[in-house]
């Protein structure tokens, strides 16, 4: 398939589920996220010189890789990092760049497709969030996406996944659900595809008479074989988490974090 082709390059999607992704949960969520981020990343602003002075260091790079409305990059950048977010959205990166005119930040957004961009040994940090990972139709492309990643770090930087585990997927799997949400009724449908390599979901947004219908795979990784495909793309070790607070990954766990360092 044509890289133009694929589902996510529908721009009017993402415009009219826009609200129903991005509602003010996730949006209330971006400091804790952001602190994470920093965490596992072991970013800092300020240190000690030899006499004890706390002095600020040279801001670190962080890139955001399919960074919507720039949610994380402007957290991130108001803190004091210097940004970058990638997203293949036009219309998502107009808001982000207002948002940030608005609020004084100093963010670079680069309209790309995160497989195409690369900037070697240029940031410290590169993060893939909000379970934006696996949606490529050709699974090569995933290890390129990290590989990509893993080049633009400077040596000791991390490439930090936020997902969707298999082993979540499985354990909390329904066949449908709806709901409303932003003045809309949401009806989704989900299938196990290719013995849980991957879910279908398909999307029914209803608003008034009108009628959007979206449906998409995601492919599903294991805790180990996600660690594994970081390993591949050249990454010296990878650790996994169950959540931002560092906790393990296990049947308790909401989401997938990997850590791969370069």
């Amino acid at each position: 398939m044509r890289r133009d082709k694929e589902w996510f390059n529908d721009d009017d999607f993402w415009k009219q589920f826009a609200p129903i992704m991005f509602d003010r949960k996730h949006w209330e969520e971006a400091p804790e996220v952001a602190d994470g981020v920093t965490r596992l990343a072991r970013l800092k602003l300020y240190g000690e010189d030899g006499d004890g002075n706390t002095e600020k260091r040279e801001a670190p790079r962080l890139l955001d890789l399919c960074c919507g409305f720039g949610r994380i990059t402007a957290e991130l950048a108001r803190r004091g990092f210097n940004a970058t977010g990638v997203d293949i959205t036009a219309a998502y990166l107009e808001t982000a760049e207002d948002d940030a005119a608005y609020e004084g930040l100093d963010i670079e957004y680069v309209l790309a497709d995160a497989r195409a961009y690369t900037r070697p040994a240029f940031f410290d940090t590169v993060v893939n969030l909000y379970i934006s990972f696996g949606y490529f139709a050709d699974p090569a492309d995933d290890l390129l996406l990290a590989r990509n990643a893993w080049e633009s770090l400077k040596s000791g930087g991390a490439f930090i996944i936020e997902t969707l585990g298999k082993e979540i997927a499985v354990r909390d799997f329904i066949e449908g659900e709806w709901f409303e949400r932003a003045g809309c009724t949401v009806l989704t449908e989900y299938a196990a595809l290719d013995s849980w390599g991957s879910l279908r979901n398909r999307w029914i947004l209803l608003k008034g008479a009108e009628r959007i219908e979206k449906t998409f795979t995601q492919r599903l990784y294991a805790a180990t074989e996600l660690r594994r495909l970081l390993l591949d793309a050249g990454f010296a070790s990878v650790e996994l988490y169950g959540g931002w607070d560092e906790s393990p990954y296990d049947n308790r766990s909401e989401t997938l974090i990997a850590v791969g360092r370069k």
